[in-house]
């Protein structure tokens, strides 16, 4: 990973981060000192793991389970993360659901019923509002960032579904609001990743369609999740005079 920063006394709660771009994140921050607390879904073995595989390797991070569907759950993962960590510079909202594993096209309205919408919505758009508002103190606190974590989606590059579209859209503007509210204590931005290597949820394809796709893309791959780590990384660590900004990072999808 090409990056360098040292974020030794620095605190990040991310969420989502037991796998993929998440994870990617959590071990970008930790390489450069930070301490990490990291989130899944309650009972997730995967985070259970991959904190021990992290503090096998020297790294300070926490578990902070807790789903950002649920308002109370938040509060509480939230309040864990910061007192495992004595506060917080950075929140990293990347906990995400498609609520499906297939696409669904934008015609196939009876797919996308009403508790499909408030599940997604639920998660995707209001489960990074409960977070930021939970982490709020710590960050002013701090004079802190908050990094959302969008898609290319958000900006008609597809996704699993109008209403997964519709919420990441909801995120990039909310990132836009929030910066000119939270400014100039806290700078809040974003990132939109494109295709993501090995992860079919956003586009539903089989591994030779989404190869094929992936060489039409003017660089010529998808990207892996350390490729939109990277830029999260910069917007925590780096970007002092940026905010309210959502960086599309997408191998030229949108291009």
């Amino acid at each position: 990973m090409n990056i360098s920063a040292d974020l030794r006394g620095k605190r990040a709660l991310v969420t989502g981060s037991a796998a993929g771009i998440g994870l990617a994140t959590v071990e970008a921050l930790v390489s450069a000192g930070a301490s990490v607390a990291m989130n899944d879904l309650p009972g997730s073995m995967q985070l259970a793991h991959e904190v021990h595989r992290l503090k096998a390797l020297g790294h300070q991070v926490s578990a902070a389970e807790g789903d950002v569907g649920n308002p109370d759950s938040v509060v509480q993962m939230v309040a864990l993360a910061a007192d495992a960590l004595g506060g917080l510079d950075y929140l990293v909202n990347n906990a995400a659901t498609p609520g499906t594993s297939k696409s669904i096209p934008s015609w196939d309205l009876d797919s996308q019923d009403e508790a499909f919408w408030t599940k997604l919505l639920s998660v995707n758009l209001m489960g990074p509002f409960r977070c930021i508002r939970a982490a709020l103190p710590y960050l002013r606190q701090s004079r802190g960032a908050i990094v959302n974590v969008a898609s290319t989606a958000a900006f008609g590059g597809g996704g699993s579904s109008t209403t997964y579209a519709t919420a990441k859209a909801g995120l990039v503007l909310m990132t836009r609001e929030l910066a000119k509210g939270l400014g100039p204590d806290v700078r809040v931005n974003g990132v939109a990743p494109g295709w993501v290597a090995g992860s079919n949820w956003e586009c539903g394809w089989d591994l030779a369609e989404a190869n094929a796709a992936a060489a039409t893309l003017p660089l010529g791959r998808s990207g892996v999740p350390a490729d939109y780590a990277e830029v999260i990384f910069f917007l925590c660590a780096g970007a002092g005079y940026m905010t309210g900004q959502t960086l599309i990072v997408d191998g030229g999808l949108l291009a």
